[in-house]
């Protein structure tokens, strides 16, 4: 893997460029400076301007390469966001260093080479505010201050691997800032909202502490030092977000990226990150992920399962219990239609206590009995929500064409209601 540093020859774009050399000399891979030129001035200037590139850019790689650096100098011609991105797929790069310089053109600005390359490098992009606080993390003089955004997507866990990554290189101290608007998440959670708009219930904002801290936990267990800010925002998420990294007085904030378009892109967190945030801004996209042999083994610390006390959803509990880790929990719950009344509550609960198999010991059981309503599917997803659980067990009957379209599925159901994994246990085969 290699380090790419795009560069315009700016003021700001060699400080970019003299940072990329020391984390590339740290990391003991190699660095690729890449220069692209604008196709037409090719045509209308020829030789005269190649010449000049070429000669620029060589001097900076003797200027990089006295920094005890491998560099390795790259002319191109076409659109610089395009052809970053073409090449850092050829080479395999694993992150793009860029100066953020807001007045300078190609590679400042909104709308700008850098703003352009967040929206499609399937690569880490760093844009280099300052790049001081770097530059000591670099040489070991002093620890990287990051504000991570944290939410519950895909792009979150992309740029969490990489900070985790990063920390490996040097100390790194983690404030998880998670930015949420209040009566979207009362929703998924299945509770209360407030009663004055942009304001957030006290159990919903503990619910939500919780799940960032299993969000962060990750990094925690790596050695690394960190702690959470949750808070109730009301607008765009980014505009909180970089007030929080503000705040904290931050070095750098890293944040997941969806490649939005079109519209989408008007709340995007990243994109607006990038445009409002004074410090530098890592973007880190989905496809960065960790694939294959380099896949963190996912651990089940915490599963829910469903029963109806019928033998098909009873047989599911012993499964749940094999799923989670030693020492995890497993949330063992029973929805009803209505209310029960305090004794057949407990009744409930005693019928749900001797599911609990006899070899889970190093397991921790805890029983719930939801008032579910009508939808119980509903009130299902939003449990698995609240309660934070890594994966859902569930029994199904296996029915199949018409009992399916008369009597409906509840598991199925929930498939689609939810984002974690679902394990579904079915039926032994007449």
């Amino acid at each position: 893997m290699s380090i790419v540093c795009a560069t315009n020859f700016s003021d700001s774009a060699r400080r970019a460029s003299t940072l990329a050399a020391e984390l590339a000399r740290k990391a003991g891979t190699s660095l690729w400076l890449v220069h692209v030129l604008n196709s037409d001035s090719v045509r209308a200037f020829g030789k005269a301007l190649l010449g000049s590139a070429e000669a620029v850019l060589s001097d900076e790689t003797k200027r990089l390469e006295k920094l005890g650096a491998k560099v390795q100098p790259v002319l191109l011609q076409g659109e610089p966001a395009v052809m970053v991105d073409q090449f850092c797929r050829e080479q395999g790069a694993s992150l793009v260093v860029a100066s953020r310089g807001g007045d300078e053109s190609p590679f400042g600005g909104e709308g700008g080479t850098v703003d352009r390359m967040a929206q499609s490098l399937t690569v880490p992009l760093l844009a280099l505010r300052d790049p001081a606080p770097l530059e000591a993390w670099a040489r070991g003089e002093q620890p990287l201050k990051v504000l991570l955004g944290v939410d519950r997507s895909l792009p979150f866990e992309a740029a969490r691997d990489w900070v985790l990554t990063l920390s490996k290189g040097g100390r790194v101290e983690v404030v998880g800032g998670r930015v949420y608007w209040p009566e979207e998440e009362a929703r998924r959670l299945g509770m209360r909202q407030a009663l004055a708009y942009g304001e957030a219930p006290p159990e919903l904002q503990q619910a939500l502490e919780r799940e960032s801290a299993e969000l962060l936990a990750p990094l925690a267990q790596g050695g690394t030092p960190v702690r959470s800010r949750v808070e109730a925002g009301v607008g765009r998420i980014a505009d909180h977000l970089v007030e929080l990294a503000d705040q904290e007085r931050v070095d750098l904030l890293v944040v997941g990226t969806h490649h939005r378009r079109a519209l989408g892109r008007l709340w995007s967190v990243s994109r607006h990150a990038l445009r409002l945030a004074r410090m530098s801004v890592v973007c880190v996209p989905v496809q960065a992920m960790a694939v294959g042999a380099e896949t963190p083994l996912p651990e089940y610390r915490e599963v829910m399962v469903a029963t109806d006390f019928s033998e098909t959803g009873n047989r599911a509990v012993a499964h749940a219990f094999a799923l989670a880790a030693p020492g995890g929990t497993v949330h063992l719950v029973h929805a009803t239609e209505s209310k029960p009344s305090l004794e057949e509550e407990a009744r409930m609960r005693e019928q749900l206590s001797t599911l609990v198999p006899k070899g889970a010991k190093d397991r921790h059981a805890r029983l719930e009995v939801i008032p579910g309503g009508k939808d119980v599917v509903a009130t299902l997803a939003q449990t698995a929500e609240r309660l934070g659980v890594s994966a859902i067990v569930m029994g199904t009957h296996g029915r199949s064409g018409l009992k399916r379209a008369v009597l409906g599925s509840v598991t199925q159901s929930l498939l689609l209601r939810t984002d974690r994994p679902v394990l579904v246990v079915r039926p032994p085969a007449d």
